[in-house]
């Protein structure tokens, strides 16, 4: 376990896109063991865990976002004090691979070579982005489009 307390729930203001979080400070973040870039599991109220990543505040400290159906389900709202437990995320993408995008790189190995060569930023928006996509055969020519794009430095 990386840190274990409890913090009130802020919400950032609508131009940063209005998401519930939790702040960490940045002696806190400085102690991770990729600091900043360590992906994390974070559990609310002992409860309910979910997948994330830190994000800047702009002050020297950084944030988590909880999503409100994340707080609704553990029966919390802006400015309730929250529970929390944060761990490393044994998957360094800190999200799950779609079995489309596995077979796809699994065929080419080319591919492969430029997904594998891309930041860890990209490859979870390469997934997030095919994750959404209902279509298996849009799901893989999205996969190779983003892969590519990515690989030439132009996302």
């Amino acid at each position: 376990m990386l840190y274990q307390g409890r913090r009130v729930i802020h919400q950032l203001e609508k131009r940063r896109g209005s998401y519930f979080y939790l702040t960490l400070d940045s002696e806190l973040v400085d102690s991770f063991p990729q600091q900043r870039k360590t992906r994390l599991i974070c559990t609310l109220e002992g409860e309910l865990a979910f997948q994330c990543g830190l994000n800047h505040l702009g002050d020297g400290n950084y944030f988590i976002i909880v999503n409100r159906k994340n707080l609704s389900r553990v029966g919390k709202e802006l400015g309730d004090e929250v529970e929390f437990r944060l761990e490393e995320d044994p998957n360094p993408l800190g999200v799950a691979m779609p079995e489309v995008l596995t077979a796809l790189l699994a065929q080419d190995a080319e591919l492969k070579s430029r997904y594998d060569a891309l930041s860890m930023g990209n490859k979870r928006h390469v997934i997030h982005s095919i994750a959404r996509i209902k279509d298996l055969d849009l799901q893989v020519k999205k996969a190779i489009e983003m892969i590519e794009i990515h690989s030439r430095g132009r996302g």
